[in-house]
C-alpha cells in the first residue's frame, strides 16, 4: 500500500538524514565539553503542574554551575550572541529590524556559513535540490527561512520569526513562555537573574536526563512567563544547530523527523509557518544508545 511505501521512504530517509546528521556532529568543532568546558546541575524533577507557587520549584540552585565563556569569543558564538538582544519578547508586539540588526543577522549567517557543520548541511542540500549551491542564494534562502518576519497566532501585525521563537524565545499573553530552545540564551538569561530553573522533565517515554550529555527537557520561568517543558541542546555550538533544524525544515516540513547520531536517539519537531518559515523546532530526546 501506499502508506506503508511513504513510511519506509520515511524509514529510509531516516537513515541517510542520521547520516547527515552524524557527519555534522563530527565536525562540530565548536562544540563545549560537559564537565570541562561548562557543568549544569540537574537537581529535581519538575513538578507536573504549573502555578506560581514555589512549591513546583524543585530546582533551588540554577541549571548552569560553569560555563568557560572563552568560548562566546569564537566568531559564531559572537555573531549569534549579538542577535539575542534584537527582539521584543512579547508576541502582539510588532517587531522593528533596524538597518543595524539586519547587518548583524547577515554577519551571523556569514560567519557560520563558513563552519565545516553548516558546509555539510549545505552540500546535502544541493544533492537533493533543496537549495541553491550558490552561498549567496543559499544565504538569501536561509534569511527568508529564519530572519523573515511572518505574524504570530492572534496577532495582526510582523512580530515573529523562526530565529526569535527557537533561538531567543517570546512570551504569550505575558505569562506563558513560547518557543526558547536554546542554551546559549538560556545561560545569558539565568545569569541576569531573568530565568529561574526549576527542574528537569522526564515522562515514560524519555530516559532520566543526564548532566554528561547533550540533551536536556526542562522547566524553567523567564521574566514573568513560564515555559511548562522545553527541550533544548546543551554545549552544542550555534552552527550544529542551525545546520540540524535548516535540514529537518528542508527536507521535511512539518514533520517529526527522527534521527540517530552519536548517543542519541532524538526526534526533531519541526513546524513551519505558511510552508515559508520556520514556526518552530527542537529537540525531542527518545532514548540513548550505544555510538557506534
Amino acid at each position: 500500500t501506499r502508506s506503508t511505501r511513504s513510511r519506509r521512504m520515511m524509514i529510509e530517509s531516516d537513515r541517510e538524514l542520521s547520516a547527515i546528521v552524524q557527519e555534522i556532529w563530527d565536525n562540530d568543532v565548536n562544540r563545549l565539553k560537559p564537565g570541562k568546558d561548562y557543568r549544569i546541575s540537574l537537581q529535581g524533577k519538575a513538578g507536573d503542574s504549573m502555578g506560581d507557587n514555589e512549591s513546583n520549584d524543585r530546582a533551588g540552585l540554577p541549571l548552569f554551575t560553569f560555563v568557560d565563556e572563552n568560548i562566546f569569543k569564537k566568531e559564531t558564538f559572537l555573531a549569534f550572541i549579538s542577535l539575542l538582544d534584537n527582539y521584543e519578547s512579547d508576541t502582539g508586539e510588532p517587531e522593528i529590524v533596524t538597518p543595524e540588526e539586519v547587518a548583524e543577522n547577515h554577519r551571523f549567517l556569514d560567519a557560520i556559513i563558513q563552519t565545516r557543520a553548516m558546509k555539510i548541511a549545505h552540500k546535502h542540500l544541493v544533492e537533493k535540490q533543496l537549495s541553491p549551491q550558490d552561498d549567496t542564494e543559499f544565504k538569501e534562502q536561509l534569511y527568508r527561512i529564519w530572519f523573515e518576519l511572518y505574524a504570530r497566532k492572534g496577532s495582526s501585525r510582523p512580530d515573529s520569526s523562526g530565529f526569535e521563537h527557537v533561538f531567543v524565545g517570546e512570551t504569550r499573553g505575558g505569562r506563558t513562555v513560547i518557543g526558547f530552545h536554546n542554551w546559549i540564551q538560556l545561560y545569558i538569561q539565568e545569569k541576569l537573574g531573568h530565568i529561574d530553573y526549576k527542574g528537569y522533565s522526564v515522562t515514560a517515554n524519555s530516559p532520566q536526563p543526564d548532566e554528561n550529555k547533550h540533551i536536556l527537557a526542562l522547566q524553567f520561568s523567564w521574566k514573568n512567563g513560564i515555559k511548562p517543558k522545553g527541550s533544548i541542546f546543551i554545549g552544542v555550538s550555534p552552527e550544529f544547530e542551525f545546520a540540524l533544524y535548516t535540514l529537518s525544515f528542508l527536507t521535511s516540513p512539518n514533520e517529526r523527523v527522527k534521527v540517530q547520531f552519536s548517543f542519541y536517539d532524538v526526534e526533531i519537531v519541526c513546524h513551519h509557518y505558511n510552508q515559508k518559515h520556520i514556526g518552530t523546532t527542537f529537540p525531542v530526546l527518545l532514548r540513548y544508545r550505544n555510538p557506534q
